[in-house]
């Protein structure tokens, strides 16, 4: 085998336009200023001790549009989906017509320690659902559900399927076994009973050190390596620290809460094998009548596709429809190609309805 040859010509020019780069990076950094987030302007309009609902302002909306709530995970901030203005979901579907709301969870501390399946399904989600019932005096709203968001909204389809018109699931983890899930292969090793029992809440640094492992080359190295190419550009470096404060701003997570869905889903697999309880309830996927759109991403490393196509087999409704994406768990949202895609397809699938 012929050992490849460096050009030195090139490797010069190369650490010539790396070292101009470098040196750029305080002038843009301090061009940049402070990274804020969201472009779209919403309103507070209903409130659960650290919960917080928003509705969107929409000059577009239109009208006796049925109210779209969006539940996100409980591990990061909900803002990932109005990130900036070239880079939301929620402007795509503002300028659709939709009455958008968002749910804002809030940061968990020792006080809310022992909030359980049934606090954040029944009480939390379900607040904003009869919340927006009774505002909107209609018997069911829509409802969209992301990740971790997206299991808790099939619970609540499932456990009330009158108040939910139309369910919309994306990159939602279904079936937590598939072969190629490796975080959920990570979880089943530990032991959450001594971890909750012992800290009460888990610490974001520790959730979000965790997630960085699964691609410990390209989250701790690669990406930051990447990062010099854009010394030079404010608008890419601002769109780079935008995406790291979101990625840093995870909340804690309530331990039994925590507890309860690592062992039914990580570790139980329920939505296949049975068993899921909120409260003295039992939820299955059965149960979920009403019509869906599931959203999956083809590059997805924290829910591999297969784990989201398990819902077409396992849900009751016959109006079943899926959506794949072509690329990541975060790039559904904040890609370029997601920007028309995603909403236009959420949109058109809805007005069907």
């Amino acid at each position: 085998m012929t050992p490849m040859m460096i050009d030195p010509t090139t490797w010069a020019r190369e650490l010539f336009d790396a070292q101009r780069r470098l040196a750029a990076g305080p002038r843009t950094l301090r061009a940049v200023g402070d990274v804020d987030f969201g472009c779209s302007p919403k309103d507070a309009v209903y409130r659960d001790d650290k919960l917080t609902l928003y509705r969107y302002a929409n000059p577009n909306r239109r009208k006796g549009a049925v109210p779209l709530l969006i539940s996100y995970a409980l591990v990061n901030r909900p803002y990932m989906v109005d990130l900036q203005e070239n880079r939301s979901l929620v402007r795509g579907l503002l300028s659709r017509g939709e009455d958008v709301y968002i749910i804002d969870w809030g940061y968990p501390d020792q006080a809310d320690r022992y909030l359980d399946m049934e606090d954040y399904v029944e009480r939390f989600l379900g607040g904003c659902v009869d919340f927006l019932r009774a505002s909107h005096g209609i018997e069911a709203i829509n409802l969209m559900g992301i990740c971790q968001g997206g299991v808790l909204s099939l619970c609540y389809a499932a456990l009330h399927p009158d108040k939910i018109r139309n369910l919309v699931t994306t990159v939602t983890p279904v079936d937590f076994h598939t072969p190629d899930n490796l975080l959920s292969r990570w979880i089943r090793d530990i032991d959450m009973d001594l971890m909750i029992d012992t800290l009460g809440n888990v610490p974001a640094d520790q959730m979000n050190v965790s997630y960085l492992m699964l691609k410990p080359f390209r989250l701790n190295f690669q990406k930051y390596v990447g990062f010099v190419d854009t010394l030079e550009d404010a608008d890419q470096v601002e769109d780079f620290l935008r995406m790291e404060k979101w990625i840093f701003d995870s909340p804690d997570q309530a331990g039994e809460m925590l507890r309860q869905f690592v062992n039914q889903f990580y570790k139980g697999n329920g939505f296949i094998n049975g068993g899921i309880r909120v409260g003295t309830q039992a939820p299955t996927l059965a149960d979920v009548t009403m019509p869906v759109l599931n959203i999956y991403a083809l590059q997805d490393h924290l829910v591999p596709p297969d784990a989201s196509r398990a819902l077409k087999g396992l849900v009751g409704t016959k109006d079943y429809s899926e959506l794949a994406f072509r690329g990541g768990h975060i790039g559904l949202y904040v890609s370029s190609r997601a920007q028309h895609e995603v909403p236009t397809a959420i949109c058109d699938w809805l007005s069907r309805r």
